[in-house]
């Protein structure tokens, strides 16, 4: 399938006319774009820049991963989730950063790390982008939690994972990704 003409995409493409600043946070930068469409028409797009992000999918010698609980403001609900975190620096390297939020949420190291590919949260309102691992060769350490983060660690087979997903009790789509690309990857 390839989709990825020149041709193509320029029939496709959105070309940006002018640009508002919204709001400038810590987290998201959200700006307001006046685009010409292919068709010539004018259109107003708002989204949000997002530094980036990682993931991984711990998972044990004995097919278990482990996860985390942690409440979600937004949702106002406690999920059950992978190891992520932003990058603290445009330029941050995503394996670095993988192995940092590892260590610091569950306190585990690994001795292999897979990239197993990078996904658009939310393209049509967001540019972020996280980067997946996969981490196996795993070692127990100590957690280095930020002083604004409170979650638990927890072991799951990554069998009933995917029945989890399947079954739609996973609604965080990053963590839905990893496991059924994991899975995937591991034959189960």
């Amino acid at each position: 399938m390839n989709f990825s003409t020149q041709e193509e995409n320029s029939r496709l493409r959105e070309t940006r006319t002018g640009s508002e600043e919204i709001f400038d946070g810590i987290v998201l930068h959200v700006k307001r774009d006046t685009v010409r469409l292919p068709n010539g028409h004018s259109a107003i797009r708002e989204l949000i820049r997002h530094i980036g992000a990682v993931c991984v999918i711990p998972v044990l010698d004995n097919g278990d991963v482990i996860m985390e609980r942690q409440y979600r403001y937004p949702i106002d609900r406690v999920i059950l989730e992978i190891p992520a975190g932003k990058l603290d620096a445009a330029g941050e390297d995503r394996l670095s950063a993988a192995q940092r939020e590892l260590r610091e949420e569950t306190g585990y190291t690994a001795d292999e790390w897979i990239n197993i590919g990078d996904f658009h949260a939310a393209p049509a309102y967001s540019d972020e982008y996280i980067t997946m691992y996969m981490a196996r060769g795993l070692r127990r350490g100590d957690r280095h939690l930020d002083e604004d983060e409170f979650l638990d660690v927890h072991t799951v087979p990554l069998k009933e994972l995917v029945e989890e997903v399947m079954a739609g009790r996973i609604s965080d789509a990053k963590t839905q990704v990893c496991i059924l690309k994991a899975a995937r990857l591991l034959g189960i």
